[in-house]
């Protein structure tokens, strides 16, 4: 059942697990701030993002047309600044499903659902491609402009899609297509194809990838 929810459409894709710094100076998203503020509890200061498939995150026309599946997210981290805006930090929770943007209000909102995700038993061969095709990626850009990525892989298959789909250097559709696929497996066997295609792109032309969106950058909403 879908629910109303606070909107923050961004102009990149956000992941479950992914951590999402923001710099909030519009009104409205002010609002939206002040708002999950408000709520008592600090794990219940809960909004949804959708990536904008056209138009901005700024300004009075805003977002002409957004993706309707994105993440909600958990507002873990809050800096007013002395002008009336904030730096805040938040984590993506889960994915979610919008059904339509609301009117009217002092931020944007929307009618959204959470999306359940399916238990599925990934496959071994599946998981140690995706390691495998990671791996020599990573070896890739280290010799380019550094290591994309600091740590260890998880081992859970889930938190691997999630991970390896956010830490993928890929334009904003091939990252939705990623979001919206329908369980890990499947999740898995796309980044690995798609991180295959940047590598081939790579050794035919030695030079960095679309994007590089490991961590999102500080959004100017």
């Amino acid at each position: 059942m879908a629910d109303s929810m606070p909107m923050f459409p961004l102009n990149t894709v956000v992941f479950p697990g992914m951590t999402v710094p923001l710099h909030v100076f519009e009104e409205r998203y002010r609002a939206l701030v002040d708002h999950l503020l408000e709520v008592p509890d600090p794990g219940q200061r809960v909004f949804g993002t959708v990536a904008i498939r056209e138009g901005y995150e700024v300004g009075d026309h805003g977002a002409q047309s957004i993706y309707r599946v994105g993440c909600t997210l958990q507002l873990t981290e809050v800096e007013p600044r002395p002008d009336g805006s904030f730096d805040v930090v938040a984590v993506g929770r889960d994915r979610l499903l919008l059904d339509r943007m609301e009117p009217g209000g002092d931020y944007p909102h929307g009618l959204a659902s959470v999306v359940v995700e399916p238990r599925v038993r990934v496959e071994e061969q599946v998981l140690d491609r995706a390691r495998a095709t990671f791996t020599a990626y990573r070896a890739a850009m280290a010799q380019l402009q550094g290591d994309p990525f600091s740590g260890t892989l998880p081992r859970d298959p889930d938190y691997l899609a999630w991970t390896l789909s956010a830490i993928a250097p890929l334009p904003m559709a091939e990252r939705q297509s990623l979001l919206e696929a329908p369980d890990s497996q499947e999740r898995l066997e796309l980044v690995t194809h798609l991180l295959r295609e940047e590598l081939r792109a790579i050794n035919v032309i030695p030079s960095l990838p679309a994007t590089q969106v490991a961590r999102t950058a500080w959004s100017p909403n």
